[in-house]
């Protein structure tokens, strides 16, 4: 299970805070060549710790913006890596880019092997994506999933956001309606949080921008949850949808805990025991880490199982924790238990997910 953090971005969305740099078209050249050269030298250097990590047959490319990348980097990447072919290798893109590069990209891209593409649509109307700062329009974001599919990608995965105190349920309604026309196998969605670097952060601190009130983001949440399982979507954990079948199979593994390798500035690693991560820095990047321990280890169990549909085998709770959340409802049994015994497998329910946070911070 690998990563690669792709650390570009043509311009800075108003709300993110991930480690990335301005690429500037034209002149970029000389930074992608330079990044790829390290990523392969980071990649030769732990070609032992990926060796251990393939479990979990994936390959992420995220960033950043990905779709910056031109094919011979990714070609020069994956050929370092050396572990091919991958069950799922997704590739991160913006709409922008797809639309640009056109059908010849994306099939460079299926000749190295990708097989899912992330793409951050976030919302379909273009006031909204003014605000945020995104470069496309909600015609290119269309556009682009049209050159997706008719370039042969079978399986699409669609970003949104919610949470925006001017996000009107009509607004709303008709992003939902847009994505559901699509079809993506898959779709995310993320309340808008205000991250400590961000520009949304600077304009909180100013009193530039307000935090939608929790009972709205929760209309929305609750709306997008209706409307795409009115539509087949499966929601099989707290921020994401699939067709059935169409689960993310590399994020899937993160909420199992499952080991992996990530490579590139910022990206984080795990091998089942210890947690490392490399600096935020586009040359000479360095790693640190921290081994959990067993009580980390057990909360970190807690907190990502039950943001899953699976939940979590009742035994990692206290009884009496057990048996208070299962009486208020904040807990359901996965499978059902005969009378008078506790359930083996246990899950937050879907009307509560929204609060899932309170919930685990009590079985914690």
């Amino acid at each position: 299970m690998v990563y690669v953090h792709v650390p570009f971005c043509r311009s800075f969305c108003i709300y993110c805070d991930f480690y990335s740099e301005i690429a500037c078209r034209g002149r970029d050249a000389g930074q992608i060549e330079g990044y790829t050269g390290a990523l392969c030298a980071e990649i030769a250097a732990r070609r032992e710790e990926t060796a251990r990590t393939l479990g979990v047959n994936t390959l992420y490319f995220g960033g950043g913006t990905p779709s910056v990348l031109p094919p011979p980097a990714f070609e020069r990447i994956v050929g370092a890596l050396g572990c091919g072919p991958f069950d799922e290798f997704t590739v991160e893109v913006n709409p922008e880019d797809i639309a640009e590069k056109g059908g010849a990209y994306v099939s460079e891209l299926l000749k190295l092997g990708v097989n899912r593409v992330s793409m951050g649509v976030q919302s379909l109307d273009d006031g909204i994506l003014r605000w945020m700062r995104r470069r496309h329009d909600s015609a290119s974001a269309r556009r682009a999933f049209g050159i997706l599919r008719d370039a042969g990608v079978e399986n699409v995965s669609l970003d949104l956001i919610f949470g925006l105190p001017q996000l009107s349920r009509e607004m709303l309604s008709d992003t939902l309606d847009g994505i559901c026309r699509l079809r993506p196998e898959h779709v995310s969605a993320y309340q808008l949080s205000v991250e400590e670097g961000s520009d949304l952060a600077a304009m909180a601190v100013d009193g530039r921008f307000t935090e939608a009130p929790e009972e709205l983001c929760a209309e929305q949440y609750e709306m997008i949850c209706s409307r795409l399982r009115a539509a087949g979507y499966v929601h099989y954990e707290i921020s994401n949808w699939a067709l059935p079948g169409r689960e993310a199979k590399h994020n899937s593994s993160y909420w199992e805990r499952v080991p992996y390798v990530g490579f590139g500035p910022g990206a984080h690693s795990f091998d089942g025991e210890r947690r490392s991560w490399n600096s935020s820095r586009l040359s000479g990047w360095m790693r640190s880490g921290e081994l959990l321990g067993a009580e980390e280890a057990r909360e970190e169990d807690i907190m990502l199982g039950l943001r899953t549909a699976r939940g979590i085998p009742a035994g990692w709770c206290r009884e009496e924790d057990l048996r208070r959340c299962l009486s208020n409802g904040a807990l359901v049994p996965v499978r059902r238990a005969p009378e008078g015994f506790l359930p083996d497998r246990v899950r937050i329910p879907e009307s509560r997910w929204f609060v899932s946070d309170e919930i685990i911070a009590e079985l914690i």
